[in-house]
């Protein structure tokens, strides 16, 4: 399948990249970096250097692109865990406004089903583990985090007649994150996570799927029963 990738340079993008394209997709990954374009071609995949926030210029690459899938990774997140907290609000424009920007361009495109890494951190105080359709506290002090993700759901889910799958990942860990080892619930690894991706390729109903580890912070029943999710798998690479 012809798959654009937005945040192919990223964390989960560097690891997935690779797995699409040995499983025999043809592959265009953005970045906004014209340095990280190298990467992108070195997992065999056709680097595009576009601004997420310019949506004429991608609209454009998305029309060029002709994609059937589009993978949204895009995050707007510092190298250094401490400045979380300050980058906050350039990273829930990018969620808003930025998937809406994506959005639009994957429909005039005639793109199909969009996948979205969403966040399963977000939830409202209560009983865990929590399931999809639990609350989003919108009310704490991560507030604007949990709007950021609310307003990417939202448009992934309310853009027909698009198919939007919303992956809500854990806190990730593994190769290029803050840690190497889980943190604190819910956790993932990085490869679970771009693998989540790839079965969302072709398996699951549109909706909200919980990706994460099975360490009771959220429950991952529908994940598994719908996207054959294993929190387990990790890549040779």
């Amino acid at each position: 399948m012809r798959i654009f990738l937005a945040g192919a340079a990223g964390v989960i993008g560097r690891r997935l990249t690779p797995l699409l394209v040995l499983m025999g997709h043809e592959v265009t990954g953005t970045t906004r970096s014209a340095a990280k374009a190298g990467q992108i071609e070195a997992s065999c995949g056709r680097p595009l250097v576009v601004d997420v926030f310019d949506a004429a210029a991608l609209t454009t690459a998305m029309l060029e692109a002709r994609p059937e899938i589009v993978i949204h990774q895009l995050t707007n997140l510092p190298s250094d865990p401490t400045q979380v907290s300050a980058a906050a609000e350039a990273n829930a424009r990018l969620r808003i406004d930025g998937t809406r920007n994506l959005m639009a361009a994957a429909k005039v495109a005639g793109a199909r089903r969009v996948i979205a890494q969403s966040i399963a951190f977000a939830y409202a105080p209560g009983g865990e583990p929590h399931h999809e359709d639990d609350p989003l506290n919108l009310e704490g002090p991560r507030r604007r985090s949990a709007e950021g993700a609310a307003g990417l759901e939202w448009a992934v889910l309310h853009t027909p007649p698009i198919e939007g799958v919303v992956l809500r990942y854990g806190r990730l860990y593994g190769p290029g994150t803050w840690s190497q080892t889980p943190s604190v619930p819910p956790a993932l690894h990085v490869d679970a996570a771009a693998h989540a991706a790839l079965l969302a390729l072709e398996r699951g109903m549109p909706g909200i799927y919980n990706i994460a580890e099975d360490d009771g912070a959220v429950a991952i029943t529908k994940a598994r029963a719908q996207l054959g999710f294993d929190p387990t798998i990790r890549l040779d690479a």
